[in-house]
């Protein structure tokens, strides 16, 4: 759970303090009360001569919804009752508001940060509310969360954390609600996040549930977050480092698409450069669509570890993989027929689409549901359209109607997205161990199709954004079992072929991965499979 800047009502760098006297939420001055205690009607108060109203007697308290809370109050909601992403829901939200940019990031970290967190925040709110959670109204407990990551996480003064929270609470949800979240939360001011913890943690033997609790994972990613490290060649030990990263809110990746894009114009509004792939860049985020060429299409936000993925694809040497295929053919100047045989929501395939053109290919674009070949469509306008196609349809069924016809295959299946828990704060409460069983035969069946559909001499891509060994090395294991016509390249190899730094250390026997600890990308797995001539 990071920390975050601040800014809008409330919302003050200050360090955090007892009650200040006066009235608003920032702890701003109600004017002196001192000498005479008769009130406006000249009634004598029988109350010590220093007493001060505070910011929480009734006429001072906060009655209406700041909007920044009120855009993270809606996100959450959305994500519990609907089902909604966060990404998908908050710019929404935060234009229907009117935010201001200050006021957005505020809400974009309260957000992020209360979805993050929550294993940790329900297991502090379980030690302060006097019944189960599960028997609140959730949209107290939503409230309650947000309030949580204020208090623990956000340099918000405790006192505004409060007198906004309970305002929002008393806007949205109801006076009698708001009591209780007063209550609950005032008892959460009591410790700091690290001292919730040591009382938390304290007694606790299973190394699971402290790693659980302290980064906010279920139990059961903890542990299968330990399997692929240890699957993909890595120490064990790194998984605090792994699960601290998931919470970490990442950097917007940008990509300029080869020949086409530009970043000159993301680097001179602030953006750095990437440092491990060629036409990256890093940008702190803010309104990217202010940007011509993202407005345009032609620079797009998309995670590193995708863009390297695609681009390790696209630069594999058939020639050295088929010594019976021209030079020419490899270098992508005989009309090599490429494929993107998962392609929704478009940012793999729009990278693919200018680097297909690059190299006189073409690209068909694949996706089986109609609004997201949609989204397809639209990432791949930047690219002129002789070079691209768009179909729709099931990608198990490419393989036996478009047998042997494609020199490379990208298949990026479905997978648990437990690669991208930093980006998908809601995925890690969404998803179940029963998500790997049911997607393990979706996958299988469309690796079959994408070995079916590439040409002999040619190239597959198994791409997951999981590490775990039941969506990665298990999936690509099985195909070579089952055929003798296929052989693994070497896919470390082929990503720091493509990379600036040339030694990214991820590959692991001949298969590469990706991790956000290590590489500060998505947990991209990657499998290179030759179709042998």
């Amino acid at each position: 759970m990071s920390e975050s800047g601040t800014g809008g009502s409330g919302r003050g760098r200050a360090p955090r303090q007892g009650r200040t006297s006066g009235g608003g939420p920032s702890g701003g001055s109600g004017g002196s009360r001192s000498g005479s205690q008769r009130d406006a009607q000249g009634r004598e108060r029988n109350r010590g001569p220093k007493r001060n109203f505070t910011e929480n007697a009734p006429s001072q308290r906060t009655r209406r919804a700041d909007p920044a809370r009120l855009v993270a109050f809606e996100v959450l909601r959305a994500v519990a009752s609907e089902d909604a992403y966060a990404n998908l829901v908050l710019p929404a939200r935060i234009r229907h508001h009117g935010l201001d940019k200050r006021d957005a990031g505020f809400a974009t970290e309260l957000s992020y940060g209360a979805l993050r967190g929550q294993g940790t925040y329900d297991a502090v709110l379980a030690r302060c509310v006097d019944r189960p959670l599960d028997q609140l109204d959730p949209a107290i407990l939503d409230a309650l969360r947000i309030g949580a990551h204020q208090l623990l996480a956000m340099r918000v003064p405790a006192h505004a954390a409060l007198d906004q929270t309970v305002g929002l609470a008393r806007a949205v949800i109801g006076a009698g609600p708001s009591a209780l979240i007063n209550a609950v939360l005032r008892k959460v001011s009591a410790h700091t996040l690290d001292e919730w913890l040591e009382l938390l943690l304290s007694d606790e033997q299973d190394e699971t549930r402290v790693a659980s609790v302290r980064y906010a994972h279920p139990e059961w990613i903890v542990r299968a977050l330990r399997q692929s490290l240890v699957a993909h060649g890595r120490p064990v030990t790194e998984i605090n480092d792994l699960l601290e990263a998931d919470n970490a809110a990442p950097v917007v990746n940008l990509v300029a698409l080869p020949g086409l894009g530009s970043l000159d114009e993301a680097l001179e509004g602030g953006a750095t450069a990437g440092e491990l792939v060629e036409g990256s860049a890093l940008s702190s985020g803010g309104d990217l669509g202010r940007l011509a060429s993202v407005r345009e299409g032609s620079t797009r936000v998309q995670d590193v570890g995708s863009q390297l993925v695609a681009r390790a694809m696209a630069a594999v040497d058939l020639t050295l993989a088929d010594p019976e295929k021209p030079a020419a053919q490899s270098a992508g100047q005989s009309g090599e027929k490429w494929l993107d045989l998962c392609a929704g929501p478009g940012g793999k395939a729009a990278l693919l689409g200018a680097l297909a053109r690059q190299q006189g290919a073409t690209l068909l674009a694949n996706e089986p549901a109609p609004h997201r070949a949609k989204l397809v469509r639209q990432a791949l306008a930047a690219v002129p359209h002789e070079v691209w196609h768009v179909r729709t349809g099931d990608g198990r069924d490419v393989g036996t109607e478009m047998a042997e016809t494609f020199d490379r295959v990208l298949v990026d299946v479905p997978c648990s997205g437990l690669g991208a828990l930093r980006r998908r704060p809601e995925s890690r409460w969404r998803r179940t161990p029963k998500d790997l069983a049911d997607l393990g035969p979706l996958q299988r069946e469309l690796l079959k199709s994408a070995l079916d559909a590439v040409r002999p001499g040619g190239v597959v891509a198994y791409v997951t954004c999981s590490p775990h060994p039941a969506e990665t090395t298990a999936v690509v294991t099985d195909a070579l079992r089952k055929r003798d016509d296929l052989e693994l390249l070497d896919a470390g190899a082929a990503l720091d072929k493509v990379s600036l730094t040339g030694h990214l250390e991820a590959g692991h026997e001949l298969t590469a991965q990706l991790w956000p600890h290590v590489h500060r990308t998505d947990a991209m797995f990657l499998a290179l499979i030759h179709k042998k001539p």
